[in-house]
Formats: C-alpha cells, sequence, structure tokens
C-alpha cells in the first residue's frame, strides 16, 4: 500500500508527503556539488537532475519567497512543511536570466501548480549544473525525512515522506 492510501485510510495521521516538483533522475543530497545542501545545512532532502524545464509545486500550501533570480522558490505546506525548490548549482549568477517566476509571494498553490519555467539549454551552455535540491528547512521540526528509493521519478509522484 502507497504511503498515501495509507494516509487516506487515516493510518499514520502524523505523517505527510512531498510530491516531485518535476521528472527526472533522483540525486542524494550528499552527492550534490554544492557543500551546503550536501552537508544539509539547510535541511534534509534529495535533489532532481530535471528532462524538462519546469517545476510544480511538490506540496498545497502558500509561496513564501521568490528569490529575485528566479532559480529558487520557498514553500510552507499546509502540514507546517517549511521547503525550497532550488533550480540549478550557482545559478543565483544568472541574475534571473533563462527563467520565469509563474508565482508571486503569497500565492495559494495546489501540487502540480506551474511555479517556475527554465530553459535548460541555456543554462547548461552557461556552464551551469541543473541538479535541483528539494529540502524541507524546517527538517528538525521532523523525526523523520526520508527520500524515495526510485531511480527515477515522474512529475508529481512521491518523493520525500515526512514523519513528526
Amino acid at each position: 500500500m502507497s504511503f498515501l492510501k495509507k494516509m487516506l485510510k487515516g493510518q499514520g495521521s502524523n505523517q505527510s508527503v512531498i510530491y516531485s516538483p518535476t521528472a527526472g533522475t533522483i540525486v542524494s543530497l550528499k552527492d550534490v556539488e554544492d557543500p551546503v545542501f550536501a552537508g544539509e545545512m539547510m535541511g534534509k532532502g534529495v535533489a532532481i537532475l530535471p528532462e524538462v524545464g519546469q517545476v510544480v509545486s511538490p506540496v498545497a500550501g502558500e509561496i513564501e519567497i521568490v528569490f529575485p533570480t528566479k532559480h529558487a522558490i520557498g514553500l510552507k505546506s499546509d502540514v507546517g512543511a517549511s521547503l525550497i525548490v532550488h533550480i540549478g548549482l550557482d545559478t543565483v549568477e544568472l541574475k534571473g536570466e533563462h527563467f520565469t517566476a509563474h508565482v508571486k509571494v503569497g500565492d495559494r498553490v495546489e501540487v502540480g501548480d506551474l511555479l517556475v519555467t527554465f530553459d535548460k539549454e541555456a543554462i547548461l551552455a552557461a556552464g551551469y549544473q541543473l541538479v535541483t535540491p528539494i529540502v524541507v528547512t524546517n527538517s528538525a521540526e521532523y523525526e523523520t525525512v526520508t527520500a524515495t528509493t526510485n531511480d527515477v521519478i515522474a512529475e508529481k509522484e512521491e518523493l520525500i515522506y515526512l514523519t513528526k
């Protein structure tokens, strides 16, 4: 029985799920070539090497932060998880070029709502990696933060499981 089905049956009401904001290959956060993410300094999570140039909302909740450079979005889920979706490594240096935000601070989002589109080829051509960390920034509030064991993932599939 899937995690979501258990939740819907009332088994594990102290559990929640974060869905994949993009389709791609799963990368362990510890393997991300950035010491802040790899060292889990911002929190626990997982990364995805995206197949497509878009990210969607991984939770139902509210947009808390849209970085001016549009390379990262902060969200707060309806069940209290705070997270960041960070597209690429060092992509802040692009100063918003090749990124289009489709949400603003305070917007209400549902799982699958479009957050950001980006030009994969242009970002790669500029010399940046596209690996995209998805980090639960309030990880300390959870007993467990566990990523899927899949190697690849589709958009909106179960990605991270949280237990209070």
